[in-house]
């Protein structure tokens, strides 16, 4: 049982047995001692004082009286006005580090047949363009928030919506057409996204030249600047190309779709290898080539029953002024869909796959208004869990410059950013002497796990919600609050433990005899901090907040360093205290490797 629970207990008899009165569980609050203070834990007993009937001073003192007679786990206590301060007994901090000791999975709940399942929606490319910076902050924050909810006992369901379809995408399509000459990604040597995405940016090339001829032969007629620009983006000959494929792709002309597939699938190799490098995936993918119709017909069907109204031009509307919001397009005069009609395609798909009880979708923070009114529809429509859909809103993510080695020069590419981050921490790594006595392999795959440590962990450790600018340079950095400082000091554990276990060390506390003098300080410091990682997956899992796991990473990383600093482990004498500090070393590393894991951060046994 955990110290806390030992506590609650006796001071719930404590309460009875001097005052005559049960009280419950959740009038028992205990935090942290303050370090000015002399204790480790402190119970608040304002909320005894109408049952006492005593002041603040007098009913801590009598508690605290009660809590050192009667429960094992306390050795001494102090008043502090309303505040009893506990000193927590050596017995108990020791009992305390062997149940973190036998629990592989510390801090985590089980998963069982009636948890509830959780869908997480992250990452939402587009098949013109490869993935970007800001999809990186994206994915990371998705498969971390995965991993967070599982630990807090949920099933999760990890899930992408796939934009597959629409004028950018044939857009690419008719510039490969014209400008293409049957290149490949075999041909040409490159990932398939970024084939599909420089012929993207080629239309974009060719239509703004056509643009300017046109502007300025509408202008010689004299016609306006402003609507002369507007005219000749109309009537340029490449958008109305473009238009008219897309009109053959949803007429299922099998030219088009034909060559649609060829190109998604080059599109699809490539991010399959970007979401290799970055260690994230899904369970399952849809697409909006599929979800699109399904959406109009739940539209349809909403207007069947009057949820939604159609105007005189043939749109479809829905009016969410009881709300407090405006009136949402949902079908247009024409009959195609918007974004909102396909998200609920996607919703109606999404729930016949899957008894979902929550959905979170990780989208940046421009599309707050589009979920508030998405959740509102989703709610009309009878989706359970529509009222409550989550929106994991985050801010945008920039780099110092604005840009890094950008193929396209206006955005930084996600495989260029994992490859710097990869030389970097290589080159870090060697400056430093880290890589010694490693063959090349060895450190090759260091380097992409601290490379990728050192992205991940920079990205994650900010408050989602907030805008950041990631730094390679900061992030590579073995101290401070970085993934390869973390990852360095569980590098370090896992030495001490491989050599105490050449030398056949003793690693369990079966055969401790406690004494009061057996724990410093800095130890029971660190069991109280191994003590909190439950409490920390369990605040991430209801904030959705990745920082909060990182921060905790951090912070016990600094404590473990602080203790090692002061105190030898494999040059103790006494073996008890050697035992002691092993099995503590081992916990601290298997929190930090388990804790890492939670941000999708891996962990090398030797640095």
């Amino acid at each position: 049982m955990k110290i806390e629970s030992i506590i609650s207990v006796a001071v719930i008899d404590a309460v009875k047995t001097l005052y005559g009165q049960e009280i419950s569980e959740k009038m028992v609050q205990l935090q942290k001692t303050k370090r000015e203070f002399e204790g480790n834990l402190t119970l608040v007993v304002f909320p005894f004082l109408k049952i006492s009937k005593k002041k603040p001073e007098d009913t801590a003192q009598e508690i605290g009286l009660y809590l050192k007679d009667n429960c094992k786990a306390i050795s001494e206590f102090n008043v502090v006005k309303g505040f009893l301060n506990l000193v927590i007994a050596q017995e108990a901090w020791i009992e305390l580090l062997a149940s973190i000791n036998r629990e592989e999975k510390f801090g985590e709940k089980a998963i069982t047949e009636q948890s509830p399942l959780v869908m997480i929606e992250y990452s939402s490319p587009n098949t013109n363009k490869p993935l970007h910076l800001g999809h990186v902050r994206n994915n990371l924050l998705g498969w971390s928030l995965a991993q967070i909810m599982e630990a807090n006992g949920n099933k999760v369901v990890k899930t992408n919506i796939v934009n597959d379809r629409g004028i950018h995408i044939c857009k690419s399509m008719l510039a490969w057409l014209k400008y293409g000459n049957g290149e490949t990604p075999e041909t040409s040597g490159k990932k398939g996204d970024h084939l599909i995405g420089d012929y993207y940016v080629a239309f974009d090339k060719h239509y703004r030249e056509e643009v300017k001829e046109l502007k300025a032969l509408y202008m010689a007629e004299g016609i306006g600047e402003e609507e002369a620009e507007k005219k000749a983006k109309e009537e340029s000959p490449l958008i109305k190309e473009a238009h008219e494929m897309l009109v053959k792709w949803e007429q299922n002309d099998p030219e088009v779709r034909a060559l649609w597939k060829k190109m998604n699938d080059w599109v699809y190799a490539g991010f399959d290898e970007t979401y290799k490098a970055l260690g994230v995936g899904f369970d399952k993918i849809y697409y909006e080539s599929e979800t699109y119709l399904k959406g109009k017909a739940k539209v349809e069907e909403g207007l069947a029953k009057g949820l939604f109204e159609r105007h005189d031009d043939n749109s479809v509307w829905a009016d969410l002024t009881n709300e407090g919001l405006d009136q949402k397009l949902l079908l247009r005069s024409d009959g195609t869909s918007v974004y909102m009609t396909q998200d609920i395609g996607t919703a109606e798909m999404r729930f016949k796959d899957f008894p979902i009880d929550k959905m979170i979708y990780v989208v940046g923070n421009e599309q707050n208004y589009h979920f508030q009114v998405l959740s509102i529809l989703l709610d009309r429509l009878g989706f359970k869990w529509g009222k409550e859909l989550v929106h994991f809103s985050y801010g945008m993510v920039e780099l110092p410059n604005g840009k890094m080695k950008s193929r396209e020069g206006t955005v930084v590419d996600a495989d260029d950013l994992v490859e710097t981050m990869i030389a970097d921490a290589k080159k870090t790594s060697e400056e430093l002497g880290k890589f010694s006595d490693m063959t090349d392999e060895e450190r090759s795959e260091i380097a992409r796990i601290v490379g990728m440590g050192a992205l991940k962990y920079f990205i994650l450790k900010v408050d989602a919600r907030k805008n950041m600018l990631f730094n390679p340079e900061e992030s590579i950095d073995f101290n401070g609050n970085t993934g390869p400082f973390i990852q360095y000091t569980y590098a370090r554990i896992r030495s001490i433990l491989r050599k105490a276990a050449e030398q056949n060390e003793q690693m369990e506390l079966s055969d401790i005899t406690t004494s009061e003098s057996l724990l410093s300080q800095k130890e029971i410091d660190l069991i109280q901090k191994m003590n909190e990682f439950g409490a920390a997956v369990e605040q991430a899992g209801k904030d959705y907040s990745p920082s909060g796991i990182a921060n905790y990473c951090y912070e016990l990383t600094k404590e473990f360093n602080q203790f090692y600093h002061d105190y030898s482990i494999l040059k103790e004498e006494d073996p008890q205290k050697k035992a002691i500090r092993l099995v503590l070393a081992k916990n601290v590393a298997k929190i930090i490797k388990n804790g890492m894991a939670l941000l999708g951060i891996e962990v090398p046994e030797r640095m």
